[in-house]
């Protein structure tokens, strides 16, 4: 008798082959379809973007509304592709409120709150992505949606008030220098840059201001009243 062949053993649990060889027919065909969606969704995701960032061009004309409703605000990036244009103005956003008190209302001062972003960013080796962006991109998200008397355009109008307000709540709180937040009013206060040394050039550094009407504040309008 002849000694029987020898077989080396193949990857346990495998029937001896390893791999995607080694699924069913069905299961071979679902692997290959989540494949293509992952491509197809990623390929679509990169362009979404960069036609959004990139220069003004034909398919972004002829596809904004698309490439808007898509991108804004999850995946919105704040600067554009060979031609950046830095900022020539210091921007800070100031909020006040009518606050219910002692059978009346008081309004309050108006506060800095980008100052308080500056101050809790200076000296933070670290400092949060909400410090530094939160404010400034909603009150840019804001202006992008609205008019020049304030009014809201569209869905992505309301949209940003509505974010807008919460962020002050966010930093005012229901309570308010003894009393209840009713109302709020917000602004910004615009300073160009002064020219360098050694520049000729003659900028006007007085800052300018642009007032929002008042808001009336509701509960969904509290830190944690959506839920």
């Amino acid at each position: 008798m002849e000694p029987a062949a020898h077989q080396e053993p193949g990857p346990v649990g495998s029937g001896g082959t390893g791999g995607i060889a080694g699924l069913s027919l069905p299961a071979r065909i679902v692997v290959a379809i989540a494949v293509a969606v992952v491509t197809v969704a990623v390929a679509v995701h990169l362009a979404m973007v960069f036609l959004q960032t990139a220069p003004s061009n034909t398919v972004s004309k002829q596809h904004a509304e698309t490439i808007d409703a898509y991108v804004l605000p999850e995946f919105e990036r704040n600067w554009k592709l060979f031609a950046p244009n830095p900022l020539q103005q210091n921007i800070a956003v100031h909020a006040r409120a009518k606050v219910a008190k002692d059978g009346g209302t008081e309004t309050t001062g108006w506060v800095n709150l980008t100052a308080m972003d500056g101050r809790a960013i200076r000296g933070n080796p670290a400092p949060s992505h909400t410090q530094q962006n939160e404010l400034r991109r909603g009150w840019e998200f804001f202006l992008n949606y609205h008019d020049s008397k304030g009014a809201p355009i569209g869905m992505r109008g309301d949209l940003s008030e509505r974010y807008l307000k919460r962020i002050v709540m966010h930093r005012f709180g229901a309570e308010l220098n003894g009393g209840s937040v009713e109302r709020i009013q917000v602004r910004s206060a615009t300073t160009p840059v002064e020219a360098p040394p050694w520049s000729e050039e003659r900028i006007d550094t007085k800052t300018t201001y642009r007032t929002m009407p008042w808001w009336q504040v509701t509960s969904a309008d509290l830190p944690g009243g959506g839920k």
